[in-house]
């Protein structure tokens, strides 16, 4: 089953059996946490992390998790190259957003990892990055803890080291960028984005941005009203990794004016000096994937730094 028609349809009343499940069951004793050893017959958890994309980029460590999953829980952004090392036969249900449809809530999907461990499989939870960096895997985490039930985590290479790889641009820089700062600018259904633009705009630092795209005018208008220089690089990285990766170049100020011209693919914006191209050169390398207007406008190319 791989989440399509006939799981949407069973979905709603699959998720209140596994919540009812879970609170008549009775009262475990507290796991250890991340262990190997007697789990009183129940399954085990492993929270792996897919990477941003490739999965050339997975560790072993994911491959084997993968290969010996019974049960796999994947979020949307997971790509099917990735799914296709899973264990041929194992379960594989959706549980992120896709094709207009929203992802189970996260309460809902909590109860689906505890039901599956408890009916004696093992299952991985597959987040896109890495789990433990904006993929609410602490709650998860919590929720399993809590039941008795085991947990591991696997890491994986969060967006903005492999956009960093993909791109060949250090996110630090001797002499120019000391500090990466990494930030989501996607909150709670309802939240506002309202961060702390003063402590992020910093001249010395180098911000990390994820899922930037819709709330890039707002980050631009932020970060230059906080004193952050309006010619600051710029470059959103659309599909990160994978083979239609795109990006685009442009500087805070017109980013602030315009927003950035990347699709529909989840983006993540990287902002600071240390991403400025060291000679004018650079630019005709990055031109086949770079937005012409937005490489123009930041200014003379042929200023920068030796990279460390």
């Amino acid at each position: 089953m791989r989440g399509g028609a006939f799981w949407e349809w069973l979905r709603p009343s699959f998720s209140v059996f596994a919540r009812l499940s879970e609170r008549f069951s009775p009262s475990p004793r507290p796991s250890p946490r991340g262990g190997e050893g007697d789990s009183g017959g129940e399954g085990t958890v492993t929270l792996v992390g897919a990477g941003p994309g490739d999965p050339d980029l997975l560790t072993v460590a994911a491959v084997k998790a993968l290969a010996a999953a019974e049960i796999v829980l994947y979020d949307a952004l997971v790509g099917d190259g990735i799914l296709d090392l899973a264990y041929p036969k194992a379960e594989r249900i959706c549980v992120g957003k896709r094709s207009g449809r929203h992802s189970l809530p996260q309460g809902e999907i909590n109860a689906l990892i505890a039901f599956h461990a408890r009916r004696g499989k093992r299952v991985v939870r597959l987040k896109g990055g890495d789990p433990m960096v904006f993929g609410r895997a602490g709650e998860e985490i919590e929720h399993l803890d809590s039941l008795g039930i085991p947990v591991r985590v696997i890491p994986g290479i969060t967006a903005a080291l492999g956009c960093a790889a993909s791109t060949g641009l250090s996110l630090t820089k001797r002499g120019v960028s000391r500090a990466v700062t990494f930030v989501t600018a996607h909150g709670r259904d309802g939240e506002r984005f309202e961060p702390d633009w003063a402590r992020l705009a910093d001249p010395q630092g180098t911000l990390a941005i994820y899922m930037g795209r819709e709330q890039a005018r707002a980050v631009g208008q932020g970060l230059t009203g906080a004193g952050l220089p309006a010619g600051t690089p710029v470059l959103a990285v659309e599909n990160g990794c994978r083979p239609d990766e795109r990006r685009y170049w442009t500087t805070l100020g017109r980013m602030a004016e315009q927003g950035v011209a990347a699709g529909k693919g989840p983006t993540l914006l990287l902002v600071g000096e240390a991403l400025r191209p060291r000679q004018s050169g650079a630019a005709d390398a990055l031109a086949g994937t770079a937005d012409p207007i937005d490489l123009r406008a930041l200014g003379d190319l042929a200023q920068g730094f030796d990279h460390d």
